[in-house]
């Protein structure tokens, strides 16, 4: 995908005293003091404030937090914490604007955050006059949240289209081609573990991932679908019997290109959903009606862990067991180390995997941890983001 990086213009000296509308994404967790807990979002914005200061440029950062209501300022709206992090970050403050739609004052070499954009009336609804307002304050938007890249927002859509360059930052930019390497231009064979409760809410994921991978690695409540369109029984395991034909659908898509579905052939159950309910391991064909499947067999696990191994490209949506509890963790922990393992090119995506690859320690391992939940799910069902799409049109002009 051609779009234009930030990252070059700095290279050429194209920022050097140019006012530069960043939007970030610093929508991190808080807990009822306003104090974060989290601030993964926010370190991972520094850098590209960073390369705008060292340009020499004037920037203005914002991010959405929360769900704020349109025009109605509330104190836990507010980025005031999210000012003081990042200033801690940058080693500088960090001033916090209010009302800023209509100017920004702001001098090369400072940096200052703007106000929750999504209290700006029309944010949501990506508002032709606000987005015109916004590129107005600007010389150089840059996109660096691939968090909403899935959304057309007046600071991630419409302002790109009116800014007089629109540009991708590098952790934007980095998602780009984390997302093309493992999906457009993939060494093969390429595996796709996709894991969940629900088929319902990865169906078109499955679907899409099935006229591409070699091997589509099922876990969670969506293997216990997949189970059942195998003709196994599952006890009260979670699952959607109503999507069994849909199951069987992707079963046969993969067959026809010669690629598979591996249905496990062992499965860790218990009685009751609790992390000291006593874990039994027993045969995918052995599961007794008041049995709760939590986690896959190690005879799967490690079958699974040998493709894993083997693979060229793996892409990663999901722990395939309860792994908050001990007792069914073995199935996503083997899964984790077999791609820390593998020299295949891997990408992580979803707030549960990323717990996951947290857990077992494996950061450095994974070849990219994309920090987009909703993005990244769109983009394994084949969608074009919006905030992708824009950028692509102001790069071919």
């Amino acid at each position: 995908m051609n779009v234009l990086r930030f990252s070059d213009l700095c290279a050429q000296g194209k920022a050097a005293g140019q006012r530069v509308f960043i939007r970030a994404d610093l929508n991190v967790p808080q807990d009822d003091s306003g104090a974060i807990t989290e601030d993964t979002r926010i370190r991972a914005s520094v850098p590209c404030v960073q390369m705008a200061l060292d340009a020499g440029a004037a920037v203005m950062v914002t991010s959405h937090l929360g769900r704020p209501k349109e025009g109605e300022f509330k104190p836990e709206d507010s980025l005031a914490p999210v000012a003081r992090r990042l200033g801690e970050l940058l080693g500088r403050e960090v001033p916090l604007v209010s009302d800023w739609v209509d100017g920004v004052d702001v001098k090369p070499g400072q940096v200052v955050l703007l106000e929750n954009c999504r209290l700006n009336k029309g944010e949501k609804k990506n508002d032709e006059a606000l987005a015109k307002k916004l590129a107005a304050l600007t010389d150089i938007y840059v996109n660096d949240a691939f968090g909403t890249a899935h959304r057309a927002e007046a600071t991630t859509y419409g302002i790109a289209q009116f800014a007089k360059v629109a540009c991708a930052g590098p952790l934007l930019a980095a998602e780009i081609d984390a997302i093309t390497k493992a999906l457009a231009s993939p060494k093969r064979p390429l595996v796709a573990i996709v894991a969940g409760s629900k088929v319902s809410t990865k169906l078109t994921i499955l679907q899409s991932l099935a006229k591409n991978v070699d091997q589509l690695i099922v876990g969670g409540g969506i293997a216990n679908t997949f189970m059942l369109a195998a003709g196994l029984k599952i006890g009260k395991s979670l699952a959607e019997a109503d999507l069994v034909g849909e199951a069987t659908a992707v079963i046969e898509a993969m067959r026809a290109r010669g690629a598979a579905v591996p249905i496990p052939v062992d499965v860790v159950t218990a009685k009751n959903f609790a992390a000291d309910a006593p874990a039994t391991t027993k045969a995918a064909d052995a599961v007794e009606d008041d049995d709760l499947i939590l986690d896959i067999g190690p005879k799967t696990a490690e079958l699974l862990a040998a493709q894993l191994r083997e693979a060229g490209t793996i892409v990663w949506n999901g722990p395939v067991g309860v792994f908050e509890f001990d007792a069914f963790a073995h199935g996503t922990e083997t899964i984790a180390r077999a791609i820390a393992d593998s020299s295949a090119f891997s990408i992580a995506g979803g707030g549960d995997t990323l717990a996951a690859i947290a857990k077992y320690g494996i950061e450095k391992q994974v070849g990219y941890i994309s920090t987009g939940g909703g993005a990244f799910l769109e983009v394994l069902e084949g969608k074009q983001l919006p905030a992708f799409e824009i950028l692509a049109k102001r790069a071919a002009g």
